[in-house]
Protein backbone atom coordinates (compact mmCIF):
# COMPACT_ATOMS: atom_id res chain seq x y z
CA UNK A 1 0.00 0.00 0.00
CA UNK A 2 1.91 2.69 -1.25
CA UNK A 3 3.67 6.19 -0.61
CA UNK A 4 6.06 7.91 1.89
CA UNK A 5 3.78 8.93 5.09
CA UNK A 6 5.37 12.15 5.85
CA UNK A 7 3.03 12.80 8.88
CA UNK A 8 4.93 9.44 10.15
CA UNK A 9 7.80 10.91 9.93
CA UNK A 10 7.12 14.01 11.67
CA UNK A 11 5.63 11.86 14.52
CA UNK A 12 8.80 9.95 14.91
CA UNK A 13 10.82 12.80 15.03
CA UNK A 14 8.24 14.22 17.60
CA UNK A 15 8.82 11.36 19.58
CA UNK A 16 12.75 11.52 19.26
CA UNK A 17 12.81 14.91 20.40
CA UNK A 18 10.52 13.88 23.60
CA UNK A 19 12.54 11.20 24.25
CA UNK A 20 15.61 13.84 24.57
CA UNK A 21 13.85 15.98 26.94
CA UNK A 22 12.93 13.12 29.41
CA UNK A 23 9.47 14.31 28.97
CA UNK A 24 7.88 11.44 27.35
CA UNK A 25 7.17 9.35 30.53
CA UNK A 26 5.65 12.54 32.05
CA UNK A 27 3.12 12.41 29.47
CA UNK A 28 2.40 8.74 29.38
CA UNK A 29 1.74 9.26 33.03
CA UNK A 30 -0.40 11.97 32.84
CA UNK A 31 -2.74 10.15 30.31
CA UNK A 32 -2.84 6.83 32.25
CA UNK A 33 -4.09 9.62 35.15
CA UNK A 34 -6.49 10.81 32.91
CA UNK A 35 -7.82 7.36 31.59
CA UNK A 36 -8.37 6.63 35.14
CA UNK A 37 -10.16 9.66 36.31
CA UNK A 38 -12.52 9.83 33.26
CA UNK A 39 -13.11 5.90 33.25
CA UNK A 40 -11.47 3.09 36.15
CA UNK A 41 -8.59 1.60 36.88
CA UNK A 42 -9.10 -1.78 35.32
CA UNK A 43 -7.90 -1.75 32.01
CA UNK A 44 -10.00 -5.20 30.95
CA UNK A 45 -13.19 -2.22 30.83
CA UNK A 46 -11.04 0.92 30.16
CA UNK A 47 -10.31 1.10 26.96
CA UNK A 48 -8.29 4.43 26.92
CA UNK A 49 -6.33 3.04 30.06
CA UNK A 50 -5.59 0.09 28.44
CA UNK A 51 -4.03 1.84 25.25
CA UNK A 52 -2.21 4.07 27.48
CA UNK A 53 -0.39 0.98 29.30
CA UNK A 54 -0.07 -0.54 26.23
CA UNK A 55 1.98 2.89 24.82
CA UNK A 56 3.88 3.19 28.43
CA UNK A 57 4.93 -0.51 27.78
CA UNK A 58 6.13 0.69 23.80
CA UNK A 59 7.85 3.19 25.07
CA UNK A 60 9.58 0.53 27.98
CA UNK A 61 8.41 2.26 31.09
CA UNK A 62 9.02 0.09 33.88
CA UNK A 63 5.64 -1.98 35.29
CA UNK A 64 6.15 -0.61 38.43
CA UNK A 65 5.69 2.90 37.42
CA UNK A 66 2.64 1.81 35.03
CA UNK A 67 1.09 0.52 38.45
CA UNK A 68 2.04 3.40 40.49
CA UNK A 69 0.42 5.89 38.13
CA UNK A 70 -2.79 3.82 38.26
CA UNK A 71 -3.10 3.77 41.66
CA UNK A 72 -1.77 7.47 42.07
CA UNK A 73 -4.73 8.14 39.65
CA UNK A 74 -7.31 5.87 41.51
CA UNK A 75 -6.79 7.72 45.18
CA UNK A 76 -8.92 10.51 45.80
CA UNK A 77 -5.86 12.92 46.45
CA UNK A 78 -4.77 12.49 43.03
CA UNK A 79 -4.86 15.40 40.45
CA UNK A 80 -7.43 15.73 38.02
CA UNK A 81 -6.44 16.56 34.40
CA UNK A 82 -9.32 17.47 31.57
CA UNK A 83 -8.24 17.50 27.85
CA UNK A 84 -8.43 20.84 25.70
CA UNK A 85 -7.19 21.32 22.45
CA UNK A 86 -6.19 24.60 20.37
CA UNK A 87 -6.38 24.83 17.31
CA UNK A 88 -4.19 28.07 15.60
CA UNK A 89 -1.97 28.75 12.47
CA UNK A 90 1.96 29.61 13.04
CA UNK A 91 4.28 31.70 11.30
CA UNK A 92 3.39 31.67 6.95
CA UNK A 93 -0.31 30.09 7.94
CA UNK A 94 1.02 26.95 8.87
CA UNK A 95 -1.81 25.06 10.88
CA UNK A 96 -1.11 23.89 14.09
CA UNK A 97 -3.51 21.23 16.29
CA UNK A 98 -2.22 21.31 20.04
CA UNK A 99 -3.99 18.64 22.21
CA UNK A 100 -3.24 19.19 26.12
CA UNK A 101 -4.47 17.49 29.54
CA UNK A 102 -4.41 19.96 32.39
CA UNK A 103 -5.39 20.74 35.54
CA UNK A 104 -4.97 24.48 35.28
CA UNK A 105 -7.26 25.64 31.97
CA UNK A 106 -6.31 29.24 32.66
CA UNK A 107 -2.55 28.43 32.58
CA UNK A 108 -2.51 26.54 29.71
CA UNK A 109 -4.67 29.23 27.70
CA UNK A 110 -2.02 31.88 28.34
CA UNK A 111 0.28 29.81 27.81
CA UNK A 112 -0.11 28.23 24.42
CA UNK A 113 -1.44 31.52 23.05
CA UNK A 114 1.95 33.06 24.33
CA UNK A 115 4.02 30.44 22.06
CA UNK A 116 1.80 31.21 19.25
CA UNK A 117 2.30 35.05 19.41
CA UNK A 118 5.81 34.85 20.22
CA UNK A 119 6.64 33.21 17.59
CA UNK A 120 4.67 34.77 14.70
CA UNK A 121 1.00 32.98 14.86
CA UNK A 122 -2.10 33.37 16.76
CA UNK A 123 -5.07 31.28 17.80
CA UNK A 124 -8.15 30.50 16.08
CA UNK A 125 -11.51 29.52 17.13
CA UNK A 126 -12.64 26.22 17.61
CA UNK A 127 -13.18 23.96 14.60
CA UNK A 128 -11.38 26.42 12.21
CA UNK A 129 -9.20 23.66 11.22
CA UNK A 130 -11.79 20.75 10.45
CA UNK A 131 -10.83 20.39 7.31
CA UNK A 132 -7.06 20.43 7.81
CA UNK A 133 -6.62 17.34 9.41
CA UNK A 134 -7.96 14.21 8.94
CA UNK A 135 -8.71 11.43 12.99
CA UNK A 136 -7.13 8.70 11.54
CA UNK A 137 -6.01 5.93 13.97
CA UNK A 138 -2.30 4.84 13.96
CA UNK A 139 -0.76 1.62 15.01
CA UNK A 140 2.89 1.80 15.02
CA UNK A 141 4.92 -1.70 15.06
CA UNK A 142 8.28 -3.08 15.07
CA UNK A 143 9.15 -4.96 12.22
CA UNK A 144 10.81 -8.13 13.08
CA UNK A 145 10.56 -11.15 11.55
CA UNK A 146 6.87 -10.34 9.85
CA UNK A 147 6.50 -10.92 6.81
CA UNK A 148 5.56 -7.87 4.38
CA UNK A 149 2.71 -9.21 1.71
CA UNK A 150 1.09 -11.42 4.56
CA UNK A 151 0.78 -9.29 7.43
CA UNK A 152 -0.32 -6.47 4.76
CA UNK A 153 -3.41 -8.77 3.60
CA UNK A 154 -3.93 -9.31 7.44
CA UNK A 155 -4.12 -5.61 8.14
CA UNK A 156 -6.72 -4.85 5.22
CA UNK A 157 -8.39 -8.00 6.67
CA UNK A 158 -8.67 -6.22 10.01
CA UNK A 159 -9.92 -2.95 8.31
CA UNK A 160 -7.11 -1.27 7.61
CA UNK A 161 -6.45 1.96 5.11
CA UNK A 162 -2.74 1.92 4.71
CA UNK A 163 0.39 -0.16 6.07
CA UNK A 164 3.64 1.51 5.38
CA UNK A 165 7.20 -0.43 6.36
CA UNK A 166 10.22 1.78 6.67
CA UNK A 167 13.22 0.53 8.42
CA UNK A 168 12.65 -1.27 11.71
CA UNK A 169 8.85 -0.29 12.16
CA UNK A 170 5.45 -0.98 10.11
CA UNK A 171 3.16 1.99 10.36
CA UNK A 172 -0.85 0.87 10.23
CA UNK A 173 -3.72 3.31 9.44
CA UNK A 174 -7.09 2.89 9.65
CA UNK A 175 -10.43 5.04 9.79
CA UNK A 176 -10.92 6.35 13.01
CA UNK A 177 -14.44 4.28 13.47
CA UNK A 178 -12.42 1.27 12.16
CA UNK A 179 -9.65 1.90 15.24
CA UNK A 180 -11.02 -1.05 17.78
CA UNK A 181 -11.65 -3.81 14.87
CA UNK A 182 -7.58 -3.24 14.14
CA UNK A 183 -6.99 -3.32 17.72
CA UNK A 184 -8.65 -6.57 18.01
CA UNK A 185 -6.94 -7.84 14.50
CA UNK A 186 -3.63 -7.58 16.11
CA UNK A 187 -4.86 -8.91 19.33
CA UNK A 188 -6.02 -12.04 17.66
CA UNK A 189 -2.54 -12.48 15.95
CA UNK A 190 -0.58 -11.78 19.34
CA UNK A 191 0.72 -8.94 18.39
CA UNK A 192 1.36 -5.70 20.33
CA UNK A 193 2.28 -2.17 18.69
CA UNK A 194 4.67 -0.55 19.99
CA UNK A 195 1.89 2.69 20.25
CA UNK A 196 -1.57 3.22 19.10
CA UNK A 197 -3.99 5.79 19.38
CA UNK A 198 -6.25 8.20 17.37
CA UNK A 199 -4.18 10.64 15.46
CA UNK A 200 -4.44 14.26 13.25
CA UNK A 201 -3.45 13.60 9.93
CA UNK A 202 -3.05 16.71 7.95
CA UNK A 203 -5.06 16.28 4.43
CA UNK A 204 -2.66 18.72 2.72
CA UNK A 205 0.84 19.50 3.32
CA UNK A 206 2.25 23.23 3.48
CA UNK A 207 5.56 24.02 2.40
CA UNK A 208 7.63 26.68 4.06
CA UNK A 209 11.17 28.39 3.18
CA UNK A 210 14.30 28.57 5.51
CA UNK A 211 13.39 32.01 6.71
CA UNK A 212 10.09 30.17 8.08
CA UNK A 213 11.73 27.16 9.54
CA UNK A 214 13.51 28.81 12.49
CA UNK A 215 9.89 30.12 13.89
CA UNK A 216 8.04 27.46 13.10
CA UNK A 217 10.85 25.12 14.76
CA UNK A 218 10.82 27.26 17.88
CA UNK A 219 6.65 27.33 18.11
CA UNK A 220 6.61 23.45 18.09
CA UNK A 221 9.82 23.25 20.86
CA UNK A 222 8.24 25.76 22.83
CA UNK A 223 4.43 23.72 22.77
CA UNK A 224 6.31 20.28 23.03
CA UNK A 225 8.13 21.56 26.14
CA UNK A 226 5.52 22.62 27.98
CA UNK A 227 3.91 20.12 30.20
CA UNK A 228 -0.07 20.69 29.58
CA UNK A 229 0.60 19.90 25.79
CA UNK A 230 0.05 16.50 25.37
CA UNK A 231 0.34 16.14 21.48
CA UNK A 232 1.42 18.76 18.70
CA UNK A 233 0.35 18.73 14.71
CA UNK A 234 0.90 20.32 12.30
CA UNK A 235 0.74 20.22 8.46
CA UNK A 236 4.26 21.07 7.67
CA UNK A 237 6.05 19.49 4.23
CA UNK A 238 9.52 18.61 5.84
CA UNK A 239 12.06 19.55 3.04
CA UNK A 240 15.46 18.05 3.75
CA UNK A 241 17.76 20.34 2.46
CA UNK A 242 16.77 23.21 4.92
CA UNK A 243 16.81 20.40 8.03
CA UNK A 244 20.21 19.90 6.45
CA UNK A 245 20.39 24.17 6.24
CA UNK A 246 19.84 24.69 9.74
CA UNK A 247 21.80 21.56 11.20
CA UNK A 248 24.99 22.74 9.88
CA UNK A 249 24.16 25.76 10.95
Amino acid sequence: MAGHSKWANIRHRKGAQDAKRGKIFTKLIKEITVAVKNGSDDPETNPRLRLAIQNARGQNMPKDNIERAIKKASGADGTSYEDVTFEGYGPDGIAVFVECATDNNTRTVGNVRSYFRKYGGNLGKDGCLEFVFDRKGIFTLEKGDLEEDDFTMEMIDGGAEDVEFEEDLITVTTAMEDFGSLQKKLQDLNLEAKEAGLERIPTTMKEIDSGTWESFQKLIDALEDDDDVQKVYHNVEFNEDIMGEKEDS
